[in-house]
């Protein structure tokens, strides 16, 4: 069982047979865009996940990036990298409402791993209308592949992506006050909903649903605002 077609490839070329898809998707119920006002200087570049060596967190500390650095999550590196990166914010494990507020709030998302085989965690970020800065690798390649600005980035260099994927979303030049929302999360969420193709590795009836049902929702916060 495989997550992503590229990983299906790579096991038939080294002769595995009766590989199969393993599909993914995301509760809408849970994760949705809606408008949050983050407490810190923005832009907010979010990374949610273990906060662990084999998922290259430190390649996203390290990046000279404007705002706020921000990291939802736990796991064995999470003391030593808050002392070493002092202005980041570790908020440590976050779940339902605070953590889709988390990503909905947030203006990119940097997924900064070079091997997950999926990353479960794009979907739910993009399901909340945020987009996605990744090293063009497997998980990400697959999700992301042909994606326009304002949905996501790939590049080996994790802040040009990180800095494409801000740009995308027509983020102002000018500073916005602090705990201020960004683009509104409607508008940034039709634009990431309205480019996605149904994808085998997710499940084409799935991705359709998931798309129709965000436009909706993000129809209905815009008249709401």
């Amino acid at each position: 069982m495989v997550a992503t077609g590229s990983l299906r490839r790579e096991l038939a070329g080294r002769g595995f047979r009766n590989v199969r898809a393993w599909t993914r998707g995301v509760d809408l119920e849970r994760f949705k865009p809606v408008p949050v006002a983050m407490p810190y200087p923005r832009p907010v570049f979010l990374y949610v996940g273990r906060v662990a060596v084999e998922k290259n967190l430190g390649a996203f500390l390290l990046l000279d990036l404007p705002g706020t650095t921000l990291v939802v999550g736990d796991g064995p590196q999470r003391h030593a990298l808050a002392r070493g990166h002092p202005a980041a914010q570790f908020l440590g494990e976050r779940h339902g409402a605070a953590l889709a507020e988390a990503y909905a709030g947030a203006d990119a998302f940097v997924f900064p791993s070079l091997t997950d085989t999926f990353g479960l965690v794009l979907l739910e970020s993009l399901a909340c209308g945020t987009p996605i800065a990744a090293h063009p690798v497997t998980g990400p390649a697959d999700i992301l592949e042909g994606a326009p600005p304002g949905v996501g980035a790939l590049d080996h260099d994790l802040r040009a992506a990180a800095m494409r994927a801000l740009a995308g979303t027509g983020w102002p030049a000018a500073p916005i006050p602090n705990g201020s929302p960004g683009e509104p999360a409607p508008t940034r969420s039709w634009r990431i909903w309205s480019w996605l193709a149904p994808a085998p590795n997710v499940g084409v009836a799935r991705f359709a649903r998931l798309r129709t049902a965000c436009y909706r929702r993000a129809m209905l916060a815009g008249r709401s605002h």
